[in-house]
């Protein structure tokens, strides 16, 4: 469409909002070099008392899209994730909102038709167009980083410090108080901005001269936020009354659970994991979200290989035995176990979990809450269900001597037994539980399988880079997998499929080790853990490693994510 015909449409609607007489408009038409850009704007505003929006508006309206005020708009960390920031700046566009599959976009520049078409084709969503004022739109990316981090808490922290600038002391009363908002607006925000960014734990790090809030995303930590040192112990206090914890105790670490859905208005149904810890700046606090609108994933999505998919499968489906996941926390062995129980639970099968915390409902499950104030432990427990008549057993974790021994005599007595020990491969779960003064004959009697396991990120599919390994990145994959060949690394770019960081999501990594005659018989004899190792790889058991290289083959993960989560077998 000519530029001299839309802005007669414009003109024309600017005189239907009775802004603009004919004498005026015939003044303006006379001079159509005015028309374009900032001069129109101030001789509308100057002469005839049009406000900018107003024009916005009337232009929109000729063009037939809607209008969107970029002024009202905030950039957040979460702005530039589906279109990177660098195009956004080079076309004059700001991404707004989104619905569904429908991505809202502010234009400066309505009459550049093919920029829709290759947004689309970056995101792979349907853009629907806005008009933007152009000055807004450059006002919007003159804003620094640090405004767009914190973009999402910048009310509440311009409260905070309004309400702690001279504060010395925060009581019990001001927090429990309603009038006391911003701490407990604070609380919940950190909350939430943790859940919809996909967070797995939350830090609260209180330093010399602030407090650091940083959250864990696909297994690595980054800052989120920075806030005054004084408002540390009030952000403290105020998580504790959440869990009902014990405020006035600071000195020693205390471990409680939040219901969030009591403190939020939003349709959040989770629970956190909530662990306080003295530490030299004051008290720290790391919080677990328990997320229990998720279901658990079928043991196919796990990353098992096919070889250790169906040897695990065969071992869950055995009347009696133990079977133990170990690996450190946030290795992904609760899913792995609920992912167990949820394929083997059926009507004629009675199990019992005890946990601390439950991560997970599952329809089907008895399960309790372990609660050490009051002396329910998991050995106490473990007591409990022999007198029930449970076929299957899960142990949230075994954790002592007692519990141990328990454990393993259900095991003996025609229970299926599920539990979680922290050790770093399979093999060392031996020496782990003979430390913990379980005799060798009992843990031979009673084992079914061990598996080790650990997270790697996944390479970002749509940005990942092909390549050709050479010198010691060959040699390692040649000694461990007998193979080299194409694999991937990722794109230090990004992409906005993945926040720019060239991984997104993770997968799992499986060291099974399933009991032999030949092994069966090193562990009576008391073998060493580096002997045990070489029997279980010659029963079939592919170590950590191998595994993370068979993912890195697969195109999966990096070669460079593989070494940094599992390091080379000896």
């Amino acid at each position: 469409m000519p530029i001299g015909k839309v802005q007669t449409q414009i003109l024309v609607k600017l005189e239907a909002m009775h802004r603009l007489t004919a004498e005026q408009r015939e003044s303006i038409m006379v001079r159509p070099e005015d028309l374009t850009g900032e001069a129109l704007e101030k001789i509308l505003q100057d002469e005839f008392h049009v406000s900018p929006f107003q024009l916005l508006v009337a232009k929109a309206r000729a063009l037939g899209i809607a209008p969107y005020n970029v002024a009202r708009y905030r950039l957040t960390s979460a702005t530039f994730e589906r279109i990177p920031q660098e195009f956004c700046q080079q076309h004059l566009v700001l991404p707004v909102g989104q619905v569904g599959d429908l991505l809202l976009v502010a234009f400066a520049n309505p009459f550049d038709v093919s920029l829709p078409s290759k947004i689309h084709e970056m995101t792979g969503m349907k853009v629907i167009r806005l008009l933007g004022r152009d000055k807004d739109i450059r006002d919007r990316f003159a804003k620094g980083p640090a405004d767009r981090e914190a973009a999402g808490f910048g009310d509440v922290v311009d409260q905070i410090g309004a309400e702690f600038g001279s504060v010395g002391e925060v009581t019990e009363e001001d927090l429990t108080n309603e009038e006391s908002g911003p701490i407990i607006e604070l609380a919940n925000r950190i909350i939430e901005e943790a859940y919809f960014s996909g967070t797995s734990d939350i830090h609260v790090e209180p330093q010399e001269k602030d407090v650091v809030i940083r959250y864990r995303v696909d297994g690595l930590c980054h800052e989120k936020l920075r806030l005054p040192s004084k408002v540390g112990p009030a952000l403290v206090a105020r998580l504790k009354i959440m869990c009902n914890l014990d405020i006035a105790e600071r000195r020693l670490p205390q471990d409680g659970r939040i219901i969030f859905k009591q403190y939020t208005r939003k349709n959040l149904d989770l629970d956190l994991r909530v662990s306080t810890a003295p530490l030299n700046h004051g008290e720290g606090v790391v919080m677990r979200i328990l997320d229990k609108q998720k279901t658990t994933l079928p043991l196919t999505a796990l990353g098992f290989s096919e070889d250790n998919l169906a040897r695990y499968r065969r071992c869950i489906t055995q009347p009696y035995g133990m079977i133990l996941h170990c690996g450190p926390t946030g290795s992904g062995k609760s899913m792995t176990l609920y992912s167990a129980l949820n394929e083997i639970n059926t009507p004629d099968v009675v199990i019992r979990t005890a946990e601390d915390p439950i991560e997970y409902t599952l329809p089907g499950l008895n399960q309790m809450q372990m609660h050490r104030q009051i002396g329910l432990t998991f050995a106490s427990a473990l007591r409990a269900f022999l007198r029930q008549d449970p076929d299957i057993i899960l142990v949230g974790e075994i954790r002592d001597k007692e519990t141990a021994n328990i454990a393993v005599e259900a095991a003996l007595t025609g229970h299926l037994l599920i539990s979680t020990l922290h050790t770093n491969d399979a093999p060392g779960t031996i020496a782990r539980l003979t430390d913990m003064g379980v005799e060798p004959f009992m843990i031979s009697s009673s084992l079914l399988c061990v598996c080790a396991q650990r997270l790697m990120r996944r390479v970002c599919k749509t940005c990942r880079i092909a390549y050709e390994p050479q010198g010691r990145e060959k040699d390692v994959l040649e000694k461990a997998i007998g193979w080299s060949g194409q694999i991937f690394k990722h794109n230090a770019k990004g992409c906005p499929k993945c926040g720019n960081s060239g991984y997104k999501g993770r997968i799992g990594i499986h060291e099974l080790m399933v009991t032999n005659e030949e092994l069966i018989s090193a562990v009576n004899r008391e073998a060493e853990t580096a002997e045990l190792k070489k029997i279980a790889q010659r029963g079939g058991m592919t170590t950590l490693h191998q595994d993370s290289l068979a993912k890195v083959r697969a195109g999966v993960t990096t070669l460079e994510e593989a070494i940094a989560t599992v390091p080379p077998d000896m």
